[in-house]
């Protein structure tokens, strides 16, 4: 039977509590101890995938299809598994399941409550990853804020798990924040101690505080929240803001955040082997030269949204013992005439995802600024249609090319519906997703990047390339470099006579990892830093 780690969080929303449970799940893996991970949202989506990017960020895909809170991406990035639809459950997806056995009439006649019928579900649903993964320890996450109203069936959900298999096999961890009043020149416990009131009036006292704070924490805090909130003074966890999220590990563990877990559920564990974090904690330290890269998308304002975009390029740089300047362009403002003025510096123009028509004619001109200034251009999804949107309307000489997606009327239709989707209605959990096989054609620019044959990537689109302006564009300079085992689908398109212009119609940022970044993202960096731009000069050797 699994152990299981619960982490709530308090005072305020965005508090770490993601970074925290993936840097734990870390912690235990370097004393060889097997970890799943588990993320409840307490909101009423079915899943995140119909909630807008400037309300949710990013949406993170897993291998199996299912669209999930972005925690998942760290879970994975610092844990190393690949997880799947069980790892993130709403109360949307709760609540209809419920009322799904209500309507098959499981419940046998019962009125359906929150207590028990709900909180069973919440609770199976973590159970199932415990049963499925077989792993020592499932770290499971609640989303929001202790006092929020949706999520008090989570919180009672997990506080019974201790009373049904026993103290030695459930820990609660809370993750709350320091706020310092510059006039005081103080941190406050204040708002803290009325959020552990808050979870112990539903009867959840934690073991576990994670003091998190922009500032320092001295040891008379730590001994204040000890005090007045009932736990032990070695488990009150300070975990200051850090210049990169991958030194986290080592600041817990250094806060003795591993030993505590490992001796309050009295795991059989090895002792920590971190040396992978140091070395890697190290190496972005050490890294001083930046490449220039210019982000160009539509939701640059809530940077959350191209989260797993921003690591990939962060593994990339560091691959090649680099920095990285990352200017994000917002689409609309390309599409006011600035592309020179706002280009002119990039080293490297990465298109991501997005959907809707607008912004798009600004990506457009990012994909021609890149094309003709033989800049490297890397596109992913969305920018595979912007790239070949591009390269069409340069070919054939005309404006009017573009995506049905934008233009259901227009005469050069180069990326259109996916099979079947037009005459989907139901938005939610029905576009192309998950992984797929993609073919690589040897001697391309992919197939350097990958070293194989066939590769799986995870998708998530409607519209794709359009085989009927195939052969045209093949004969004008284009190559289909990836394609689906049949080749009935394009997977990945290249331009033959440009030094690195390649995108992709999967997302590879989502199986990016700290030592191991993706082929594709790894390559662009590569020809990225070898490119001079305005300004700049060629690197000298330093003997």
């Amino acid at each position: 039977m699994s152990k299981y780690i619960f982490v709530t969080g308090g005072v305020v929303s965005s508090v770490g509590k993601g970074i925290t449970v993936a840097a734990t799940g870390a912690l235990l893996r370097s004393r060889g101890v097997s970890v799943s991970v588990v993320k409840l949202d307490p909101y009423f989506n079915v899943d995140p995938g119909t909630i807008s990017p400037y309300q949710h960020g990013e949406v993170f895909v897993t291998q199996d299809g299912a669209e999930t809170d972005l925690d998942l991406g760290h879970y994975e990035r610092f844990i190393g598994v690949d997880l799947g639809a069980e790892a993130n459950a709403t109360s949307g997806g709760i609540y209809s399941r419920v009322l799904a056995k209500e309507r098959a009439g499981e419940f046998h006649g019962s009125t359906i409550r929150v207590v028990p019928h709900v909180t069973d579900e919440i609770k199976q649903s973590f159970v199932k990853v415990s049963e499925e993964s077989g792993a020592d320890v499932v770290v499971v996450e609640i989303g929001g804020t202790v006092g929020d109203i949706e999520g008090r069936p989570f919180l009672e959900a997990i506080r019974q798990m201790r009373q049904e298999i026993g103290r030695d096999n459930v820990l609660y961890v809370h993750v709350t924040f320091l706020p310092y009043l510059a006039a005081t020149r103080e941190l406050k416990t204040k708002p803290t101690q009325h959020s552990v009131n808050e979870l112990r009036s539903l009867g959840v006292q934690p073991d576990i505080i994670v003091c998190r704070s922009d500032y320092p924490i001295p040891d008379s805090i730590k001994g204040k929240v000890s005090l007045f909130c009932d736990v032990a003074r070695e488990a009150v966890i300070a975990l200051p803001t850090v210049s990169n999220i991958y030194e986290v590990p080592l600041v817990l563990e250094n806060e003795g955040l591993g030993r505590l877990v490992v001796n309050m559920l009295r795991i059989k564990a090895q002792d920590a082997d971190l040396t992978r974090w140091q070395d890697l904690v190290d190496r972005i330290r050490s890294c001083r030269e930046p490449v220039n890269i210019a982000l160009v998308g539509k939701y640059v304002e809530l940077k959350d949204t191209y989260l797993s975009v921003r690591e990939a390029l962060q593994h990339a740089v560091l691959f090649h013992n680099r920095d990285i300047n990352l200017s994000w362009v917002h689409s609309e403002d390309l599409e006011r005439g600035h592309a020179e003025e706002l280009l002119r510096s990039a080293q490297g123009i990465v298109v991501p995802g997005g959907f809707g028509v607008r912004g798009i004619e600004g990506m457009v001109k990012a994909a021609a600024y890149a094309r003709e200034s033989r800049i490297p251009y890397l596109g992913l999804c969305l920018g595979l249609h912007v790239m070949v949107i591009e390269f069409a309307r340069h070919v054939f000489g005309t404006p009017d090319v573009n995506s049905t997606e934008f233009d259901s009327d227009t005469a050069y239709p180069v990326i259109d519906f996916l099979p079947g989707q037009q005459t989907i209605t139901q938005k939610g959990g029905t576009m192309r997703l998950g992984a797929y096989p993609c073919r690589v054609v040897p001697g391309t620019k992919a197939a350097r990047a990958y070293g194989c044959d066939i590769v799986y990537e995870r998708h998530r689109h409607r519209y794709e390339f359009n085989n009927a302006f195939r052969g045209a564009l093949e004969e004008a300079g284009l190559i289909a470099s990836g394609q689906s085992p049949s080749g009935d689908m394009v997977e990945i398109v290249e331009l033959r006579e440009h030094p690195w212009m390649v995108s992709c119609q999967f997302h590879p940022e989502f199986r990016s990892r700290p030592q191991c970044p993706h082929p594709l993202f790894r390559d662009f960096i590569g020809a990225a830093k070898e490119t001079l731009v305005e300004g700049s000069q060629a690197s000298l050797p330093i003997p």
